[in-house]
């Protein structure tokens, strides 16, 4: 099958790196395209591959030719990661902080022998039209957009990009996450 009309990147032609051979599929058309209408899209690369060659980050203009820049572009990435682990972290302590009504309940819950015992609930929460829930919405949609250009920047199956999203991740969990207080109910029974 002819490929010829596909034109742009090459990425046969990365001698740095092995590259995924390109695709065959059968088509019913001779002028058959993959957008663009005029046959202008690269082609993709769709196993992991380890190459630093015309390797495109998240924008068409943002392209990684040089070791150097591979080098760049990992250590960023892994901050991104690294950064993404820490808002996660964030977000849950000032969710805690901004926490403002309090309200107990108590209940009456069976005990030993038929007798009753009472169980005492707190229940927490925060105000929609308050400073720190806007804040925790402002966290929110910046985590969901790191999170995509994470998630798109492992989808360049570039191995040393999935690598530096995977290490940034670790490190910040580990980094980040000891500070999470585990709360540990001893009335809880099911354990």
């Amino acid at each position: 099958m002819d490929h010829s009309h596909h034109k742009g990147k090459n990425y046969m032609d990365n001698s740095s790196s092995t590259m995924p051979p390109s695709h065959h599929h059968p088509t019913t058309s001779a002028s058959h395209s993959h957008g663009g209408g005029d046959g202008s899209m690269t082609m993709m690369p769709m196993t992991f591959y380890f190459g630093f060659k015309d390797v495109e980050l998240l924008f068409s203009g943002l392209v990684i030719n040089t070791a150097g820049e591979m080098a760049g572009a990992f250590v960023a990435v892994f901050l991104l990661a690294m950064f993404y682990e820490g808002l996660k972290i964030a977000r849950e302590g000032l969710l805690r902080k901004s926490q403002v009504s309090i309200r107990y309940n108590s209940m009456p819950v069976p005990g030993p022998n038929g007798t009753i015992l009472m169980e005492t609930h707190k229940t927490v929460g925060q105000q929609m039209l308050s400073f720190p829930h806007l804040l925790q919405t402002v966290l929110h949609i910046i985590q969901v957009v790191i999170s995509y250009f994470l998630m798109l920047i492992f989808m360049t199956y570039n191995g040393y990009l999935c690598i530096a999203v995977a290490a940034g991740a670790g490190t910040g969990y580990f980094l980040f996450s000891w500070k999470k207080a585990v709360v540990v109910d001893i009335t809880e029974h099911c354990h």
